[in-house]
């Protein structure tokens, strides 16, 4: 393991320092649509759009990596995500912020096809539990970035141009991860294999997590909370997120992904239950721990059901654009007229019925 970590260290370092970077980009769109409702006067459905513009945005880098492919460098990648933070941070008008939540989006979404498979080939057997540890330090920028929106004083200019100015820092020092990611992306050994459950079953969770870290925040605000304890438990949902994913390092070696998918979405039916009946704060942060499993678990499923064809992690991950793209589209104009918990009895119905069908599934899914 030492010897992989050594020859691989250029991609694991910038892999690292580009997912805690899209963690803290991510996790200020929550807590920062309240203030951009004030700051451009427009209603909280709207800035809602705000979460679509970065999906949305994803969907388009994910859709233009089928062109490029293995010729996408960390490098560039980093550097379309820097360019949408900076814009985010100019805060001119509402259109230049969703141009930058689009842009945002789209680095983002290259993102995660740049990275993910390559973790996972350079990696070999250990594969899968450096992805878990990879995605688990989305999580540091997510737990930070909303502690620093606060510190600040809920001023998303400033904490956007500090993920700007991060942003160069990791652009500037990509170059070497990029000679070393090229030569793990061009291998393949299985052909590629459509599959549609799976696919489904990743929309419909990523779906999920889209809402809770995108309009979470607004929902606690709705449940009767302030916009600090907002900003707060978001940070304390990531860190739940974080904790996740360290723990599927060691759990994912015990059990197969999908098993470990379908308690994922039993136990965030459970956390929004609490939230609903009892403690929004206490169910949202719970939320945090079972959404944080979603990701890691599903690809490494669908991964294992499609093969390591060069176009399966594009399509996996556009499947969770599908949903994470439609899901706030059709919350953000509802948020208004839901009822104080309205949220989470909708997170609660959706994941139920998702893990039921999971529960159907798991023996077929797991062979």
């Amino acid at each position: 393991m030492r010897d992989l970590i050594k020859s691989n260290l250029a991609l694991l370092t910038i892999s690292i320092a580009s997912f805690i970077l899209m963690g803290a980009g991510t996790a200020l769109y929550g807590p920062a649509l309240p203030v951009f409702a004030r700051s451009f006067d427009i209603q909280i459905g709207t800035a809602g759009l705000l979460i679509s513009a970065h999906w949305i945005g994803c969907s388009i880098g994910v859709a233009a990596m089928f062109a490029v492919g293995p010729r996408a460098t960390p490098q560039w990648v980093v550097a379309l995500m820097t360019l949408g933070v900076a814009l985010m941070a100019v805060g001119l008008s509402w259109a230049l912020t969703l141009l930058g939540a689009v842009l945002f989006g789209a680095g983002y979404g290259c993102a995660t096809v740049v990275f993910n498979p390559r973790m996972l080939r350079a990696f070999g057997a250990r594969g899968p539990a450096m992805l878990s540890l990879l995605n688990a330090t989305f999580g540091i920028g997510a737990i930070g970035a909303p502690l620093v929106f606060v510190a600040l004083g809920n001023d998303p200019v400033l904490s956007f141009a500090i993920c700007a100015v991060i942003g160069v820092a990791i652009t500037a020092c990509a170059g070497p991860a990029g000679r070393t990611a090229n030569v793990a992306a061009t291998t393949s050994t299985l052909p590629f294999r459509l599959h549609i459950p799976m696919l489904v079953f990743g929309a419909v969770a990523i779906s999920v997590e889209a809402c809770l870290t995108g309009l979470g925040p607004t929902a606690l605000i709705k449940a009767g909370l302030s916009e600090t304890a907002a900003a707060q438990l978001l940070s304390a949902f990531f860190l739940a997120f974080l904790a996740a994913r360290l723990c599927l390092m060691v759990v994912a070696t015990w059990l197969p992904a999908f098993t470990l998918f379908t308690l994922a979405l039993l136990g965030a039916c459970a956390s929004a239950l609490i939230a609903g009946l009892w403690s929004p704060g206490a169910g949202f942060v719970a939320l945090g721990f079972f959404a944080g499993m979603f990701f890691p678990t599903e690809y490494v499923t669908a991964t294992r059901k499609m093969g390591d064809n060069p176009k399966v992690a594009p399509t996996i991950i556009a499947s969770g654009l599908v949903g994470g793209v439609c899901a706030p589209l059709m919350m953000s104009p509802f948020l208004g007229a839901m009822g104080p918990h309205g949220f989470f009895w909708v997170t609660a119905c959706v994941t139920g019925l998702l893990g039921l069908a999971a529960l159907a599934s798991l023996r077929a899914m797991n062979r």
